[in-house]
Formats: C-alpha cells, sequence, structure tokens
C-alpha cells in the first residue's frame, strides 16, 4: 500500500494543470477554520474546480509540493478506510516536509467512498495547518451530505454547469468590457451564441459535440443520476413511476407542478404509490441536483405550501430530451437560464401570482436586501404577450412595492415600455 500511495502522491505532485475553462464559482468565507464541500450535479465540472483552486494558488505564489490531490475511488486501495487516509496523509508530509509548516491544500476528491471520512477529516482540520476541499457523489453519499455530516465545519462551493458566461469562455467569445460599449457586431454574435446555449447547455463535456452525441451525453448523465443516486441509494419501489417524474418535471419547465394530479396520474395508470412518496421523490432529485424547484413568494406558510411548485432543470439542455413539442422549448430554456443565473447570484427565488390570477415568473430577494420582479418572455414581437406580461408586472408592483422590475428578452424593442425590456443576453452579462 505504501508504495502505491507515494506513486498517487508524486505522480499528483508532478502533473501540470490540466487545461480548464475558469469558473466563476461563489466560495464563501468564515472567520473560523472551515472546510469547503464541492458540490454539484454530475458531471458539471466538480473535480475539475479542485483543479482550477490549486492552479489559482499557485498563481499567488503557493509551491507545488503544497498542494496534495487525492483521488479516493481507486481500485488498488479498495476497500479504503481512515487508515489509509491517514497513511496518505503522513506519507505525503514526509515526502515533502515543508507542506505541514505552509497550511498545506489538501483536495479529497470522491471522500465519500471512504468509511468513516468524515471522522478524519474533522480530526486534521483541528490538528494540521492546512486548507481543505471536499468533494464526490454517489449512491453512497449524495455531495450535498459531504456538507451536511460536516456538522457545520464545511461551507457549500456550489458548482453548476456553465453559465452564459462561462459558456462564451470556453467558447473563447467572452466579452471584455461591459455590454454598453459593445459593437454591433460583437452584440449581434452574442445573441447568436444565446441562442446556441439555450440549447447546447452548459454541460462542460457537451459544448460544441454534434446533436446526436449531446442527447447521448445527457440522457447519460440523468440515467445515472436517476439509477445511481435515487433509484439505487433510497431503494425506489417503483422506477418506472419516478422516470415519469422526471420525464413531466424536466419536459414542462416553468410549469406548474400539482403532486396531486401526478398522484392521480399514476393512480389511473395501476401504480398502487402514496402522495407522500411523490413528495419524496420530488425531494430526491433536488438532492441529486437534477432539478430545482421554485415555491409561491409570500410570507403565508400556508399558502406557499398548498399552492403548485415549479419546477426547473439544472442545465436547459436536458428539456428537449423529454419535451413533447418543440415550440415553446426556446421560452421554457430562457426561463430556465434566468433561474439558473440568479442562484448563481445567491437570490432567494419564488414566483408570483396576482389577486388576477396573473403570473410573474420572479421574484428574487438578493443578499444585499434588493428584490426584483422578473418577466421572461423570449419572443416579445407578439402584441397579445407583451400586453399580458406588462399587466402581470404592473399588478405584481403593487404587491411588492419595493421592488424593481424588467422583463427579459432575447428580441427587445428599440424604445423601451413603461417597464423596462431588457435583452436577456446583456443581462445574462452583468
Amino acid at each position: 500500500m505504501r508504495e502505491i500511495l507515494v506513486q498517487k502522491i508524486t505522480e499528483a505532485i508532478r502533473m501540470p494543470f490540466p487545461a480548464f475553462t475558469r469558473r466563476d464559482v461563489f466560495r464563501p468565507t468564515a472567520a473560523g477554520k472551515k472546510a469547503y464541500a464541492v458540490i454539484g450535479m454530475r458531471r458539471a465540472g466538480k473535480t475539475t474546480y479542485l483543479w482550477q483552486v490549486m492552479a489559482e494558488a499557485a498563481q499567488a505564489g503557493a509551491p507545488r509540493e503544497a498542494m496534495l490531490y487525492f483521488n479516493c475511488e481507486d481500485d488498488r486501495l479498495a476497500p479504503m478506510d481512515t487508515t489509509v487516509l491517514d497513511a496518505a496523509l503522513e506519507e505525503y508530509y514526509r515526502l515533502y516536509p515543508t507542506a505541514r509548516t505552509q497550511s498545506a491544500l489538501l483536495c479529497w476528491d470522491e471522500i465519500q467512498t471512504v468509511a468513516g471520512w468524515e471522522r478524519f477529516i474533522r480530526r486534521v482540520m483541528d490538528t494540521e495547518q492546512a486548507q481543505i476541499y471536499l468533494s464526490g457523489s454517489s449512491a453512497r453519499l449524495l455531495s450535498r451530505e459531504i456538507a451536511t455530516e460536516m456538522r457545520g465545519r464545511a461551507l457549500e462551493v456550489r458548482i453548476y454547469p456553465f453559465s452564459f458566461r462561462e459558456y462564451l469562455r470556453h467558447r473563447g467569445m467572452e466579452p471584455t468590457c461591459d455590454w454598453a460599449y459593445l459593437s454591433k457586431e460583437e452584440r449581434s454574435a452574442i445573441d447568436h451564441a444565446l441562442e446556441a446555449y439555450l440549447t447546447e447547455g452548459g454541460f462542460p463535456e457537451v459544448v460544441g459535440v454534434d446533436a446526436r452525441s449531446r442527447i447521448e451525453l445527457l440522457r447519460s448523465y440523468v440515467d445515472a443520476a436517476l439509477l445511481r443516486d435515487v433509484v439505487e441509494r433510497y431503494q425506489v419501489a417503483h422506477p418506472t413511476a419516478l422516470r415519469w417524474l422526471i420525464r413531466q418535471l424536466l419536459g414542462s419547465a416553468g410549469s406548474p407542478f400539482s403532486a396531486h394530479k401526478f398522484h392521480n396520474d399514476l393512480k389511473a395508470q395501476g401504480f398502487s404509490i402514496g402522495k407522500d412518496r411523490v413528495y419524496e421523490y420530488l425531494s430526491h432529485l433536488e438532492d441529486a441536483f437534477l432539478i430545482r424547484s421554485v415555491s409561491l413568494a409570500t410570507a403565508s406558510e400556508r399558502k406557499r405550501m398548498t399552492n403548485p411548485r415549479k419546477a426547473y432543470p439544472i442545465d436547459p439542455a436536458l428539456i428537449p430530451l423529454y419535451a413533447r413539442t418543440v415550440q415553446r422549448n426556446r421560452g421554457h430554456a430562457l426561463e430556465t437560464v434566468v433561474y439558473l443565473e440568479l442562484e448563481r447570484r445567491g437570490a432567494e427565488v419564488g414566483y408570483v401570482r396576482t389577486a388576477s390570477g396573473y403570473e410573474v415568473d420572479f421574484y428574487a430577494r438578493y443578499p444585499t436586501g434588493e428584490t426584483e420582479l422578473i418577466q421572461v418572455c423570449a419572443d416579445w414581437s407578439d402584441t397579445e404577450t407583451r400586453e399580458r406580461e406588462v399587466r402581470a408586472l404592473q399588478e405584481a408592483q403593487v404587491e411588492f412595492p419595493e421592488a424593481r422590475a424588467c422583463i427579459l428578452t432575447l428580441n427587445p424593442p428599440p424604445r423601451s415600455a413603461s417597464i423596462p425590456v431588457v435583452r436577456a443576453s446583456a443581462w445574462l452579462l452583468g
């Protein structure tokens, strides 16, 4: 085992940093000593982010030998336990003794495969001067639970698929100045890239591949998350019902979802499944980061619980896999992208239903305390649609007078309406 550990450690130290697209990830800070739990959907780039953290440390002047990347998913060391982790750490400090006094950067990938890992990490935090990053995802331990297992001693670092800005950066198209200073040609190119982004999405492996390969890759991501992170982990008794649920949620992004109606549909198909089980399945899909859900924006907890929730996929490219029609996919994709961007910006998000029954897509409360009402409309050319969207926002502003309002669209008019109409690409880059 010692020979294998020495090989893993020295190879990791000598390996050059892999090529990657820099991610814009919010990393929280705290006064006390904390580990960082890097969480997110499978294939979103968690391991790559660990390498980015090390590359940033190297750029700041940290020596390479003061950084350890250790992948715990190694068949040569299976089954791993904390004695292997302890031996790996001691072997690392034996090979590079100065790392112990230089506050080493320790990145433990796929940490969930090691029984009792949380006790080991807490002990290292108490006894060593080291920065610690943890990452992993499997049926044994979801990435979110890595943070939970640390009992308040770890901060979450969420990794999403590429944002629109990261997507442009990945394609070598990221603008170097604010939208207001871009030329007409540059704006047109970015608008065209947004149309592609709504279709391709932001999973790093998927960007730039042909349509058939993209569909196959995305289906494999969904299948892996369903089978390994939900069915195997929770011993789901009705996997067919679960697949119907994910088809319903991903194929109708942004539409109100009624667990009661879905439960009745299952009963009509002969499934003997309780309504509480539907809510459990919904929670499991959120824990696996396949979907994100939005509740009604209201101060009443009863109204929030009794009104339908709206669900969005973790990436807009997942919508066409299950949508029955292609006509509204563009609008649903843009709405999904806007919601995910609000999450990245740290906003608490709900949707609004006015007293007259009109609906506003998002009510966002930012960490600064500012609030915003956002209506998403892919096509602004239809008169009836324009009037409906404006009327909904005007009514919502009566209920939420402190919130600023805007409409995001792919084709804003040359002149502003009574409510600001903003180009979606400019807002996403803001």
